[in-house]
């Protein structure tokens, strides 16, 4: 059975970012989340998505984000139909707001993985049902809900830790750490070089957040302040759709590569390592920092799953 709080509120709503939803209702998913996991680890079996049907459209590759959705759904006793480029008209011969109102009527949900934050809005405001970003360029809500129940489970707590985020500080796992930090209370450093920092819209709303939980946000070049940071988190140096661009983007974060050395000088011996994957060891992260004791990708890369039931359970 879900909590009683669940089958109201959220119902029916989409998820394109944190933005729209409170710190109090992130703490219930990362609530859920924890105890689908632990329905998981039990070995139970429920039958809460029997009858229902996801639209998973994916215009980019994926591991983990394909396989959560596709497992946490059938797991429930739902119907996955995965949507490529190549089988569908998405914005095509079809428009966005086309496909939208013919999705709406043959899915209870629609998943959407590709480029574009606006497409992914106009499935929401005209299929009707609840859509969830599975990646977009801006935002990553999905995998940021994940490295949160990830520290929680390890620290013990959220509220007043430390992640400094070393790399592309404009990418979408930034832009949504950082958001969902702000919400809730985690202090949020961006090490990057200036070219690579977050653009000003997401720094003012992140700030407006920030100021009502405590967190403290900070933008530096500087990697000296990693210090005292209880998590180091990074992501591949090149993202999807910008491979021309590897060789200078490879020159610019050399500085901010995750080794042995950065990982000591946050002066914490109880630090953690996160990475959002599919890594390039050897470039945004060392071999021996990936695989040392202070990784968590693993349980990361679990907790996506987990994660991703719960939000479908809520919005469902």
């Amino acid at each position: 059975m879900l909590p009683e709080i669940f089958k109201a509120p959220f119902k029916g709503r989409s998820l394109l970012n944190w933005i729209d939803y409170t710190p109090q209702e992130i703490l219930q998913f990362l609530d859920l989340s924890a105890q689908v996991k632990t329905e998981s680890r039990r070995g139970e079996i429920h039958q809460r998505f029997r009858g229902k049907t996801i639209a998973l459209i994916f215009e980019k590759r994926s591991t983990r984000t394909r396989c959560s959705f596709e497992t946490a759904f059938g797991e429930e006793g739902g119907h996955t139909v995965f949507l490529s480029p190549q089988d569908i008209q998405l914005g095509a011969k079809e428009s966005i707001e086309d496909t939208a109102r013919v999705l709406g009527r043959m899915f209870s949900a629609i998943e959407f993985r590709g480029f574009s934050q606006k497409n992914l809005e106009l499935l929401a405001e005209y299929s009707g049902v609840p859509v969830i970003n599975g990646l977009t360029d801006d935002f990553h809500p999905t995998q940021a809900l994940a490295d949160v129940l990830t520290l929680k489970e390890h620290f013990g707590k959220i509220a007043g830790l430390n992640l400094a985020f070393c790399g592309d500080g404009r990418n979408n796992v930034a832009r949504s750490l950082m958001l969902i930090c702000s919400k809730l209370g985690i202090n949020f450093t961006v090490l990057s070089p200036e070219e690579l920092f977050p653009d000003s819209e997401i720094q003012g709303i992140c700030k407006s957040f920030a100021e009502k939980s405590g967190a403290k946000i900070a933008i530096s070049k500087d990697i000296s302040l990693v210090k005292d940071a209880d998590c180091v988190y990074t992501d591949v140096w090149t993202s999807m759709g910008e491979e021309a661009l590897k060789e200078s983007r490879t020159a610019l974060l050399r500085p901010y590569q995750v080794n042995s050395d950065l990982m000591k000088a946050t002066g914490k011996e109880g630090t953690v390592f996160l990475h959002c994957l599919p890594a390039v060891k050897g470039e945004e992260v060392t071999e021996e920092v990936f695989e040392g004791a202070k990784s968590l990708v693993w349980e990361q890369a679990e907790n996506r799953k987990h994660t991703i039931k719960a939000i479908m359970l809520a919005l469902l």
